[in-house]
C-alpha cells in the first residue's frame, strides 16, 4: 500500500534525505552516471528521485485527535 503525504511531508522528507546526500550518506538508487549528471548530481534531485521511486526507509507518524472530556 502506498502511503500519500501531505506537501508539507513531503518537501521535509526531501529536503532531510536531501541534506543527507549532501553530507555523504550513500545513495539508495542504482543509476548510470548518465542520470547523474542529468540531474547534475544535485541532491534535492536525487532525493526526489528515490522519494519517487520509493527506497526511502522512513514513515511519518500522524498523532490521533485527542478525545475531549465532555
Amino acid at each position: 500500500m502506498k502511503e500519500s503525504f501531505t506537501k508539507y511531508e513531503r518537501a521535509r522528507i526531501i529536503g532531510a534525505r536531501a541534506l543527507q546526500i549532501a553530507m555523504g550518506a550513500p545513495i539508495l538508487l542504482k543509476m548510470k552516471k548518465d542520470d547523474y549528471e542529468k540531474m547534475r548530481y544535485n541532491p534535492i534531485n536525487i532525493a526526489k528521485k528515490e522519494f519517487e521511486e520509493g527506497v526511502l526507509p522512513l514513515s511519518v507518524k500522524r498523532p490521533f485527535p485527542q478525545k475531549s472530556k465532555h
